[in-house]
């Protein structure tokens, strides 16, 4: 009986079921062979470098593209980028001031107080280099005469058997004096052009001064506007990149015009003591070369030391380019590192190939506003990408040829 119980229950129970995924059901990978791993060819005969090669390739163009339709547009909205950019730089030099008065009295007063005093600052400059100019003028162009006249004479005794006479340097006049005879009227439709272009310059200072007016009294809320229409999952990497990008841009607007403040009270101070003419105009000239990266002030320089050569005679230009020569050393290893530190921290070659890609494409205003752009390109994407661990150094390992 309990045999036969027991059969009955044996033949009564259930087949066992196959575990479902849900369950957790065990997964057997099946691996690849080695031989598809090693392959130096895809399936269809192309070299896998190949492969590689030609995605980065496209993938640069699609960068050289976007970058290429930037510029252009940029091109075609030329006023309206200068003028932000004037803006910017405007209330990134200002935004202290306005932050601290913004302590003891409204936003929009201090504002209004920061931007009055920067265009009396500013006008007070071209008002005294003006004068200046004006009163010595008529003495000025005597004396210069004078020098060179001089130096025509010491043409004319040059070391190593070269001598310029007379008679060239009468030629080489006459033949300036034809060829303005010539291009008389492309000089003219130049000048026409250069009317043209005050009227623009105006333009372009009345729509900075109106931008910089709401970036200091709203400059906050227009960012977290801008930042609340975009979606929530990207805000905020865009705050880091904006907070990095406007720390990058600022130290750089400051720090480079406290440098031309230096480099051109230093060259007048050179200038009055070597007794040059217009030393005032000559420094600022100065001042306004320095925000040309690395060549902006040596050639402003170089202007100076041609004028002392004329009026003051060699010994005396010789003087103001050894001293404008140790004001550039004093920039560069103490006023650079001293002013700017980390915020801008672009190799010295990277900065020489960004100035002359930028004057190669927009000239002198390329030249200016390149190095800021590409110090805040490098400084977000420096922080928004993941770094490896670096490389620590190894000895190379010592080949021996097989015999």
């Amino acid at each position: 009986m309990t045999t036969r119980r027991r059969a009955t229950v044996k033949s009564l129970t259930m087949p066992k079921l196959a575990r479902s995924p849900a369950r957790g059901a065990r997964l057997h990978p099946h691996r690849l062979p080695e031989r598809h791993l090693s392959s130096e060819t895809t399936t269809d005969g192309v070299p896998r470098w190949m492969v590689k090669a030609g995605g980065w390739s496209w993938r640069l163009l699609v960068v050289v593209a976007v970058v290429a339709l930037l510029v252009w547009a940029t091109a075609e909205i030329q006023l309206v980028f200068i003028a932000v950019f004037l803006a910017l730089v405007f209330a990134s030099v200002l935004r202290p001031f306005v932050n601290w008065m913004d302590k003891v009295m409204p936003r929009a007063a201090a504002t209004a107080l920061s931007i009055l005093g920067a265009v009396l600052v500013i006008g007070g400059m071209v008002t005294y280099v003006v004068s200046s100019v004006t009163g010595q003028w008529e003495t000025l162009s005597d004396e210069f005469t004078v020098g060179i006249n001089e130096l025509f004479n010491l043409a004319e005794d040059l070391p190593f058997g070269i001598s310029i006479t007379a008679d060239q340097l009468r030629e080489w006049s006459e033949t300036g004096l034809q060829w303005i005879r010539e291009n008389q009227s492309e000089l003219l439709d130049r000048a026409a052009q250069g009317a043209g272009s005050v009227f623009e310059t105006f333009a372009i200072l009345a729509l900075a001064t109106f931008c910089t007016v709401f970036f200091l009294a709203r400059g906050d809320e227009m960012w977290r506007w801008f930042i609340n229409q975009l979606p929530a999952r990207v805000r905020s990497q865009w705050l880091t990149a904006g907070g990095v990008g406007w720390y990058t841009f600022s130290g750089y607007a400051r720090g480079t015009v406290i440098i031309a403040l230096v480099d051109g009270v230093l060259a007048l101070i050179v200038l009055l003591i070597a007794g040059v003419p217009l030393a005032a105009p000559l420094a600022v000239l100065v001042f306004i070369g320095a925000f040309i990266p690395l060549v902006g002030a040596p050639a402003a320089m170089v202007i100076a030391m041609i004028v002392a050569l004329a009026i003051n005679g060699p010994l005396n230009a010789v003087i103001v380019g050894i001293a404008i020569a140790l004001i550039g050393q004093f920039e560069g290893h103490v006023l650079q590192p001293l002013v700017m530190g980390k915020q801008v921290s672009l190799h010295p070659v990277a900065i020489a190939l960004a100035v002359t890609s930028g004057t190669l494409v927009a000239g002198i205003l390329g030249a200016v506003v390149v190095i800021p752009i590409v110090a805040v390109i490098w400084a977000v994407y420096a922080k928004l990408r993941t770094v490896d661990p670096p490389m620590q150094e190894v000895d190379e390992p010592d080949v021996v040829p097989r015999s």
